[in-house]
């Protein structure tokens, strides 16, 4: 089993691309995490909560109790979590676009957080982060609609704790293979953050997904769930992956 984790502001509808591949031969779960989707009545408490939360559909609906993980953004965030603290119900996991680095402003991008949850649903807000995130055209009316199901409370909290994540310590004790995964577009603390996360990991490596930006699995769908097959198979990654090595000075 594969249980695919989706971003802040969207829902389990980002992956359905990669649904309509994996699903061919695996059996995939998409649960929408809390304040977001159908789950936006069940307020967001935490990255840690939510995984806790995640930890529990994998062991009651999972074969064996245990799946592959894949997330992106805060999909990544929780993923990368429950990796560390939960490596029982989880046989392997990609994460990508996760930051573990210190933001240089963060009271500055906590304040924008807080300025854009008011407006996070109106058109004009929803069209300019669509266009940031390169939201294909075919898919903008579902991305319009998910944002739409996301409350301000997970918005405003979701954003806040992601200025302050860290990877937990239990990290290195953690047998479960991580690959770590970044647009090559992406923010530079994101990119800088990759070897980060793979040294974190007893058996963690990176890569960089070329010609990218954050939203990389709607950008360039084959080639994100060629990357997920290759891990579910234990096949090699795709070429057109970037190995990223590990950090200057690590053993």
């Amino acid at each position: 089993m594969v249980v695919l984790l989706h971003g802040v502001g969207t829902s389990g509808w980002m992956w359905t691309k990669q649904v309509l591949e994996l699903a061919t031969d695996t059996r995939v779960l998409v649960p929408d995490l809390p304040g977001h989707g159908k789950s936006n009545t069940h307020p967001w408490v935490s990255i840690a909560d939510t995984a806790r939360l995640v930890a529990e559909v994998i062991a009651s609906r999972a074969p064996e109790g245990r799946a592959h993980v894949v997330g992106l953004s805060l999909g990544g965030y929780v993923g990368a979590y429950l990796t560390a603290t939960a490596p029982e119900v989880v046989t392997g996991a990609i994460v990508s676009g996760v930051n573990v680095l210190p933001f240089p402003n963060p009271g500055v991008m906590r304040l924008m957080g807080t300025l854009m949850a008011p407006v996070m649903k109106w058109g004009p807000v929803l069209r300019a982060n669509a266009r940031a995130l390169n939201v294909p055209a075919e898919d903008v009316d579902g991305y319009r609609s998910a944002a739409r199901a996301t409350t301000r409370q997970a918005f405003r909290k979701v954003n806040d704790e992601a200025l302050r994540f860290r990877l937990p310590d239990r990290a290195k004790e953690s047998p479960c293979p991580v690959l770590a995964v970044a647009g090559e577009n992406e923010h530079d603390l994101t990119r800088r953050s990759l070897a980060e996360i793979a040294a974190a990991f007893p058996a963690g490596e990176a890569c960089l997904a070329p010609g990218v930006g954050h939203a990389w699995n709607g950008e360039k769908p084959g080639l994100f769930t060629a990357m997920i097959r290759s891990r579910i198979t234990g096949g090699p990654l795709p070429g057109e992956l970037i190995s990223v090595g590990p950090l200057a000075g690590a053993p």
